[in-house]
């Protein structure tokens, strides 16, 4: 849990991964053969294999937040959003910003909640003046929304799990990794909550033949919630669609096959909205062979995420068995 908990804590917005990116590279080092960092920031490392196939392994970096636009008179920040953010989700919580200065969210006094826009609302950070709030932070600062981490039986809450988890899940499984055939690389990319573009690059580069990108997802287990096949608590979920791509028939396959033949526990994931690192990977170049592996995800893009370990064990032990495998 150390790791993940490390993953968590650390500051990296869109745009702004390095810290992230540091950890990182000194945990998976020992793994691979090679690695590197590209000139956007996305970390590529190589553990080679016995052909020349390549595979390609994905989990974002950047964690949602917010980013000041305007500061007022009476030193109150009025913010835009950095990937997507519901306005009622984050209400009366707490912000940092790199520097750490923190602040709260709230919202004028006389709007509704239930009109509520990210327009309505503001940071305090406890200046009285513009002048005094211009001396801890800029326009232009980013921050994230602070949290704890906290393990409770096999479920761990944190904020940022979107997608650090699937940062540690990469991460594990360069550590199992023992006889891959092909060429794997671990990916972890910048930008995905704004605009992609860490997968967008980074494929281009690798020219891979195959990808597994690796992201949360939400559930369907909630009291009244919309209606999902996916449920905490009950394994790997294998993508069948979102908003970004439909997964290639042979990779949904390949996969499902796999989870079969070594007993992990799984079920199907259809997301009627959101997307991942894979809208872009599959259309790249001439196009990719790409298939995805979420984790069941509860509260996703709020302050608290929450996630269960054993789900998290069944996607390692999934996409290293899939590693492992493949030699297409």
């Amino acid at each position: 849990m150390e790791l993940l908990n490390k993953l968590t804590a650390a500051f990296g917005p869109s745009g702004y991964e390095d810290e992230v990116a540091d950890i990182i590279i000194d945990e998976i080092k020992p793994y691979v053969d090679e690695i590197k960092r590209d000139r956007l920031g996305n970390i590529i490392a190589l553990k080679k294999g016995k052909t020349s196939k390549k595979i390609m392994t994905s989990a974002h970096m950047d964690q949602i937040g917010v980013m000041v636009s305007y500061i007022e008179k009476e030193g109150y920040l009025r913010f835009t959003n950095v990937g997507w953010v519901d306005p009622h989700a984050i209400l009366y919580h707490i912000v940092r910003f790199k520097n750490g200065v923190t602040g709260i969210v709230s919202k004028e006094d006389k709007k509704e909640i239930k009109d509520l826009k990210l327009k309505d609302l503001y940071i305090d950070i406890g200046a009285c003046s513009k002048e005094e709030a211009e001396s801890k932070v800029r326009i232009g600062d980013f921050a994230v929304f602070k949290s704890f981490f906290k393990l409770v039986g096999d479920r761990v809450y944190s904020g940022a799990l979107d997608d650090r988890i699937g940062c540690y899940i990469l991460i594990e499984a360069a550590k199992r990794l023992k006889d891959n055939k092909s060429d794997v690389y671990f990916t972890f990319t910048v930008q995905e909550e704004t605009y992609t573009s860490g997968a967008a690059t980074s494929a281009f580069a690798i020219e891979p033949d195959m990808a597994v990108v690796i992201d949360v997802t939400d559930t369907g287990d909630t009291p009244n919630c919309n209606a999902m096949a996916v449920k905490m608590g009950d394994g790997a979920a294998i993508k069948v669609k979102d908003g970004g791509m439909i997964c290639h028939p042979f990779i949904k396959k390949f996969l499902e096959e796999t989870a079969e033949k070594y007993g992990i526990k799984h079920q199907y994931e259809i997301l009627v909205g959101g997307a991942t690192d894979g809208s872009e990977i599959h259309v790249s170049k001439t196009g990719v062979l790409t298939g995805a592996i979420s984790i069941p995800s509860r509260y996703v893009h709020t302050p608290e995420e929450l996630v269960d370990m054993k789900d998290v064990e069944a996607v390692i032990s999934l996409l290293t068995k899939t590693l492992e495998e493949w030699e297409k």
